[in-house]
Formats: structure tokens, C-alpha cells, sequence
């Protein structure tokens, strides 16, 4: 009872932040939000989680932590506003680069069926609005928020301005998953999160529970994986990489072996620029 109350008043205040951010704009808002979050984030319990993960990753590289942390709750804020500007997104392409365009058109003018992967970096809702507002045809694999009240909005506006097909993770998403792909559709999901009905795999050095959902489908349906990247730019806008896919026929095709590869794939992503990722997830719970 008291979570739900919790959720209950969460959803009021954001809900209220949403209203304000209409009327105040996306230039504005994004430099309001950005400061706030810089603030209250470290505030909140996930600053525990976050030094964690860093203290995982730090290894011998040349970041500097609370610059990653900084910059982080900074991307944050700006793609918790950006929400009340999918709509604006959906219709142009000017705030994002596209590279690696001969490889989605070559997905799209062949009618291959791929899986597309990526993290949560930047604004990581463009990934499949980007594909979609490009004619591909696509799912879009999903994981529900946990405030009850929030969720709906969520879930509307990703059906009505990111990708219509949603679907949840879950047994029952599974069994979606493979009926769009027998329809002809590609899938797309972020693969960076921990899931308990994963499989342990190492992730900077460090076992984590980890999707195999894209092993079972590879495995399966024999598709090719083509990672995608996505960047927040100094101006605000982004640019989003398509990159070679990656087949499996030939050699790695087992579960482990296939997962172990994706999050070696997920590392070197993140190792472009380590404050593009959001270090709140507890992935090595």
C-alpha cells in the first residue's frame, strides 16, 4: 500500500513537470531539467548503485568518474523532457545524423530480417522511431515502468510516436516476438539491463544477468544482429550509427556464447563515451 501510494504522488509530481515543460519548451526545459537533475540526482538511493557500477568499470581508463556522473544526470534530465517532444521528433529528422544509411537501406531494400541492439545511451527512444520513421518494419521489445500510474503515458507514447508494435518483455512478449518475426517484421530491444531469468555473463570483468533473448533468436530464426549507437551531440542533437550486422552461421551459436559476445558489444559501446550510458541500473545485482 504504501509503494502504491508512493507511485501514486511520484506520478503527480511528474505529471505536473509535464505540464510546465510544454509551456516552457524543449530549448529551455532541456537546460532547466538538465541543472535539476544534476542536483537532486545524486540525491536520490541510486547514487550507491552508481558508484558501484563505477567502481566495477574503472579498470585503468582515462575517465574521470564524476565527470561521468555529472554529464549522465545531465543526458537524464534532458531525455526525461524530451518525452513531451516525441511528437515533434517523429515529425523531422533535423535534430539527428544518420550513419551507416546504406546498410539500413540495404536491410530494407533486400527485406532482410534483422535483430537491431542497442543500450540506453543518450535519448535511447530514437533508436526505433528513427527505424520506423524509415519504413522498416519493426517490434519494439519493451520493459513496463514500475509506477503503475506513469506506465500508461509511457506505453502511449511510445505505440503513438516511437513504434506502434510494442512489446512487453516476458513469457508472453516471447511468444509475440516470435509471431511478428514470422510476420516479417525485424525486432529491436536494449540488451544492457539486468533480467533474473537471464544468465550470468561477464560485463566489465564482473558476472551480470543478462537477456538471451537474442541468442534464442538467432538461434531459432538464423537472423543477423545489427547493433546500433546512439550519441547526445554538444548542440543537443544526436547521431545515430547503424552498424555492420553481425551473422552467427559459422561459428558462435550458442546461448552463452552468443550472449558473452553482445555484452562485450555493449561494453565497447559504452567505452565511447561512458557518459552517454545510465549508470542507475543495477546490472551486477
Amino acid at each position: 500500500m504504501i509503494k502504491i501510494l508512493k507511485y501514486f504522488l511520484q506520478s503527480i509530481l511528474i505529471y505536473l513537470i509535464f505540464s510546465l515543460i510544454k509551456i516552457f519548451g524543449l530549448k529551455i526545459s532541456r537546460i532547466v531539467f538538465a541543472h535539476v537533475f544534476q542536483k537532486i540526482g545524486p540525491m536520490i538511493k541510486s547514487k550507491k548503485i552508481i558508484e558501484k557500477n563505477l567502481e566495477i568499470f574503472k579498470n585503468d581508463r582515462k575517465f574521470i568518474k564524476d565527470d561521468i556522473i555529472k554529464l549522465m544526470w545531465s543526458n537524464y534530465g534532458k531525455t526525461f523532457i524530451e518525452y513531451m517532444f516525441l511528437k515533434k521528433f517523429s515529425k523531422t529528422s533535423d535534430h539527428i545524423k544518420i550513419k551507416g544509411k546504406e546498410i539500413l537501406n540495404d536491410i530494407i531494400s533486400q527485406k532482410k530480417q534483422v535483430i537491431f541492439v542497442s543500450g540506453h545511451f543518450a535519448n535511447f527512444e530514437l533508436m526505433s522511431m528513427e527505424l520506423t520513421k524509415r519504413n522498416v518494419k519493426l517490434a519494439t521489445i519493451y520493459r513496463p515502468l514500475n509506477n503503475i500510474f506513469l506506465n500508461p503515458l509511457m506505453e502511449y507514447l511510445r505505440k503513438k510516436y516511437i513504434c506502434r508494435n510494442q512489446v512487453q518483455k516476458g513469457i508472453k512478449g516471447l511468444k509475440e516476438t516470435i509471431n511478428y518475426i514470422k510476420n516479417g517484421f525485424n525486432i529491436a530491444l536494449m540488451i544492457d539491463q539486468r533480467l533474473s531469468e537471464g544468465i550470468k555473463s561477464k560485463f566489465f570483468g564482473k558476472d551480470a544477468l543478462t537477456t538471451t533473448l537474442p541468442a534464442q533468436l538467432i538461434n531459432r530464426f538464423n537472423l543477423e544482429i545489427v547493433p546500433i549507437y546512439i550519441c547526445r551531440l554538444n548542440n543537443n542533437n544526436f547521431e545515430m550509427e547503424i552498424m555492420k550486422p553481425i551473422s552467427f552461421k559459422e561459428s558462435l551459436n550458442t546461448k552463452e556464447q552468443i550472449t558473452n559476445r553482445l555484452n562485450v558489444l555493449i561494453e565497447d559501446l559504452i567505452l565511447r563515451d561512458p557518459s552517454q550510458w545510465i549508470w542507475t541500473h543495477n546490472r551486477w545485482k
